[in-house]
């Protein structure tokens, strides 16, 4: 018997990570470059790239926590709807549920069995997987995203800060960018790849937009820097 790998169920968690490590790694390199450009002080420089990554962090775990949170009050909401249909109206409940399996292609008589044994054991469960959608991996984290998001958001800043620290003298904006780049792209890659995608596509998708943002951050960087 052939085995199947699927990837639906790392959707929240993956989607969260990626998004904050690339949020991370794009935001900070980012700001080092347009500070770097604009040739502040060594010490401005470094206060802004922490200053950068721990704000960066902390905002970017709260947007997602209410984000989701958002997304968890819609789908409660949604199954709250549910339990007083299935206490008032049961028989209505189950013939809806019996009609979904008879459009999916179930006969009358089985999809009515199906919906009356799946009511009997788990009569929410079955409603909220086939008639809204939510299914416990699917289903909206907020913790879990916010932590993921963080996390992943301090892993990608540090890179390009890290690089900022280590650049030889006079080198410090290719140094950044080059670094910055080059860790979009694996992570870009890497992202598309756990999730079943090209690995080029998305390391090209990725560097195409990350060289895009570094290059107009570092433009707007010296133009203020000249003018101010």
């Amino acid at each position: 018997m052939t085995t199947h790998t699927h990837r639906t169920h790392r959707s929240g968690w993956l989607r969260a990570a990626v998004l904050g490590a690339n949020d991370g790694l794009l935001s900070i390199s980012s700001l080092l470059l347009g500070v770097a450009a604009a040739h502040i002080s060594h010490e401005s420089f470094i206060v802004a790239g922490f200053a950068g990554l721990i704000g960066g962090a902390l905002s970017m775990g709260a947007g997602e926590y209410v984000s989701v949170s958002s997304q968890a009050d819609v789908e409660q909401a949604d199954l709250d709807i549910e339990r007083h249909a299935l206490r008032h109206e049961y028989d209505a409940e189950h013939a809806e549920l019996r009609d979904i399996y008879i459009d999916r292609g179930v006969d009358h008589e089985l999809a009515s069995l199906v919906a009356q044994q799946l009511m009997e054991k788990d009569a929410l469960g079955a409603h909220a997987r086939d008639e809204i959608g939510i299914t416990d991996a699917l289903s909206a984290r907020p913790s879990q995203a916010a932590v993921a998001s963080s996390l992943s958001f301090m892993a990608g800043g540090i890179i390009p800060l890290g690089a900022s620290l280590l650049a030889p003298t006079g080198y410090l904006i290719l140094t950044i960018a080059v670094v910055s780049l080059f860790f979009l792209a694996l992570l870009g890659g890497l992202a598309a790849y756990s999730g079943g995608a090209s690995l080029l596509r998305g390391a090209g998708r990725v560097l195409f937009w990350g060289a895009l943002v570094l290059t107009f951050t570092a433009m707007a960087g010296k133009f203020f820097g000249t003018t101010i």
